[in-house]
């Protein structure tokens, strides 16, 4: 016979164990929570605008009347292309002088995304003649597929308004770099990122956490080893096994998938700060959580909002404004975007900012990380 009490009294004893894990809480309620704040924000209706670099080389027209407009007068149809497209709820313009060679400055910029209005654009308009707006993308990013629909979107629309629907106003898609035509070319950099943050974070949360538990480090302060010997051996090894993963990804990236990848000497500073950096995070979370459980709960809680807000999988451009600011405070992202601007846009001067401020953060988390770290509790 089934006993309901023994049923309720199973369930009770399960749900009280189920309760005190505190890591099985944080994946069962707390971080499905987290992913819907995550991802509600960075697809929210505000989202929907990406800043774009647009470089109008148009030269204008003296438009006679008859076109609709009013009377004769000089117009720049490239002004009011983009003027539309910035009063749109997708697209808000940021002007490039149209001295600039267009290409150079997307890659000085670390950028993939942007738009150019030919110097004949006005005039072939006005004549019925064939005029293409140039739209520059990376098979990677999601927003391209955005910009990309939006210009064609009002192409149509000024086709329309004089023209009924005649292809006068086409688009030609263009890269920053013509050998990087392949989604695994921007794909690498972000997932480098990823194992860079993840291998050492949450191996040593859960190292000094289990370690202070079972009173090893108290065994270890018996040895002649410091605690600064005990960290810089642990983050010498995940430097190690970052560089074996770095190489790894590389060519299965280049043999695999046929990957354009720019090596560099200024990618081994990356590989250096960002295992020294997370190795140190989770050292300091492990140390100064109470338990293992909780040192657990403190590292997802860390780590998750990092994978999602630092460029790793999403790009910053399709983000709020809000959420591309607290993206800029987190460590990860000094680390994917000093690769792409290395590995993808070869864009030296931005990396070594990058580098600067990961440096800083790194040491600071490094002494907060030895200073914190006790052989023994009080």
């Amino acid at each position: 016979m089934v006993s309901l009490r023994r049923i309720y009294v199973d369930f009770k004893v399960f749900s009280v164990g189920y309760l005190r894990n505190k890591f099985g809480l944080f994946f069962g309620l707390i971080f499905p929570v987290i992913l819907i704040l995550i991802f509600g924000a960075i697809f929210s209706g505000e989202s929907g605008t990406v800043d774009i670099y647009a470089q109008n080389q148009d030269e204008g027209i003296y438009v006679p009347s008859g076109m609709g407009i009013g009377g004769a007068v000089d117009i720049n149809f490239g002004e009011e292309f983009l003027r539309a497209l910035n009063e749109s709820s997708t697209i808000r313009v940021i002007t490039v002088n149209p001295s600039e060679n267009f290409a150079d400055f997307l890659a000085a910029h670390s950028a993939s995304e942007g738009i150019v209005i030919p110097a004949s654009f006005s005039r072939d308009y006005v004549s019925g003649q064939q005029v293409n707006i140039t739209v520059y993308g990376s098979p990677a990013s999601s927003t391209s597929g955005i910009v990309s629909g939006t210009v064609g979107g009002y192409a149509n629309y000024f086709n329309l308004q004089h023209y009924n629907g005649n292809m006068i106003i086409g688009i030609t898609s263009a890269t920053v770099n013509t050998q990087q035509t392949t989604y695994i070319d921007f794909l690498i950099p972000g997932l480098i990122g990823f194992s860079i943050l993840t291998n050492p974070m949450f191996s040593l949360v859960n190292i000094a956490a289990d370690y202070k538990k079972n009173k090893l480090f108290k065994q270890l302060s018996l040895t002649p080893l410091t605690k600064m010997e005990w960290l810089i051996a642990k983050v010498l090894f995940y430097i190690a096994l970052s560089a074996a993963g770095f190489l790894l990804m590389i060519l299965v990236g280049v043999f695999a998938f046929g990957a354009h990848i720019t090596l560099s000497p200024w990618l081994i500073p990356f590989l250096i700060l960002g295992p020294t950096l997370f190795a140190s995070l989770g050292m300091l979370i492990g140390t100064v959580a109470k338990n293992p459980e909780t040192a657990g709960v403190i590292g997802n809680i860390v780590t998750f909002p990092m994978m999602f807000l630092a460029g790793t999988f999403f790009p910053l451009s399709m983000m709020p404004g809000y959420l591309q600011a607290i993206a800029r405070v987190l460590p990860l992202f000094y680390v994917t975007e000093g690769l792409n601007n290395v590995m993808v846009y070869n864009n030296i001067p931005n990396a070594l900012i990058d580098i600067a401020v990961l440096s800083i953060i790194t040491g600071v988390i490094f002494v907060l990380a030895v200073k914190l770290f006790k052989w023994r509790e009080d």
